[in-house]
């Protein structure tokens, strides 16, 4: 048999438009990736949740309290891609180990959703939600009434370091360069407001600020504050009056009188000391005053929680 005899069998081709072609493409294309990301999700959240726990992991009883202030959206939304519990405790190691936000364990979630999700939870005021309610509760429990009628002002200069930049101050007094926090307590010691300015700023500029925010939290039912030196003078005085607040100043010359305690203001002082334990407020390492705020009312939610999680 000739070549030219051979059969040939007739080819069919299944012409498609371009434009169908690559519909078809990209939508393969699309299906495949989104299984990828879903598969690796599901496979990082397991990862997460049987990791072995660290020291600044919250237990429990901590955690069911705390899910209903920092859920801002459904646990099925499509915008939640990690276990919000294991973003808190990524931002609870952070403020107790004191590592920077890029330095986080491989095993939490990535530093960018846990930096993120905190800036929305201080942006939503969720932090400061659970100190005043764990606030209330607490005072309540021991005998006193939800709302304190006396607070105590007090303050500490933060040393700066390269990330705190024109914020930073230097601090005469202290012989520091860094930024000041101001503190308005109870005199249980529970945080009432906070603010922070550079260390050069006066203290007796920011009682006008501190007062008006404590009668803003307590609505309004304090009385008196009680303050060292640095929060006295007439123009302090006058603008505690305006939100009706009385200034009781501790002089200082009584105080270098041998060994003396001062009950009021050694209440700050003590929560100076617990707040030391969180590694990440040693000092200055937040760009905006907003962060470095922010942080302390975390670590005062950890230490309330603490207390409160055995009498919910």
């Amino acid at each position: 048999m000739r070549a030219s005899d051979t059969p040939t069998w007739p080819v069919v081709r299944h012409s498609l438009p371009l434009t169908i072609q690559w519909w078809f493409e990209t939508t393969l294309l699309l299906i495949f990736r989104a299984c990828y990301e879903l598969l690796a999700r599901e496979v990082a959240i397991t990862s997460m949740l049987t990791h072995k726990p660290y020291p600044s992991d919250g237990p429990d009883d901590e955690w069911t309290f705390v899910v209903p202030y920092l859920a801002l959206m459904k646990a099925d939304a499509p915008q939640r891609q990690h276990d919000l519990r294991e973003l808190f405790n990524g931002l609870r190691g952070l403020v107790r180990a004191g590592a920077p936000w890029r330095m986080l364990p491989h095993d939490l979630p990535p530093w960018e959703a846990v930096y993120q999700q905190t800036r929305r939870w201080l942006s939503a005021g969720c932090l400061e939600a659970i100190v005043h309610d764990r606030r209330e509760m607490l005072r309540q429990v021991q005998g006193r009434k939800a709302q304190p009628s006396a607070v105590v002002f007090d303050g500490r200069t933060l040393q700066s370091t390269c990330k705190s930049g024109p914020r930073a101050g230097y601090d005469g007094y202290k012989c520091k360069k860094g930024s000041k926090v101001h503190r308005a307590v109870d005199t249980l010691g529970h945080l009432l407001a906070l603010l922070v300015t550079p260390a050069n700023e006066p203290e007796r500029a920011q009682v006008a600020e501190l007062a008006r925010s404590v009668q803003q939290v307590t609505g309004p039912h304090v009385d008196v504050a009680f303050v060292d030196q640095g929060y006295t003078g007439d123009e302090a005085a006058a603008a505690a009056r305006q939100h009706g607040i009385r200034l009781d100043g501790v002089k200082l010359p009584e105080t270098k009188r041998g060994c003396v305690l001062l009950l009021r203001p050694w209440v700050v002082e003590r929560r100076f000391g617990w707040i030391a334990r969180f590694r990440r407020l040693a000092r200055d390492y937040e760009r905006l005053a907003e962060t470095l705020a922010g942080l302390r009312f975390v670590v005062f939610a950890i230490l309330v929680l603490v207390k409160a999680a055995p009498l919910l």
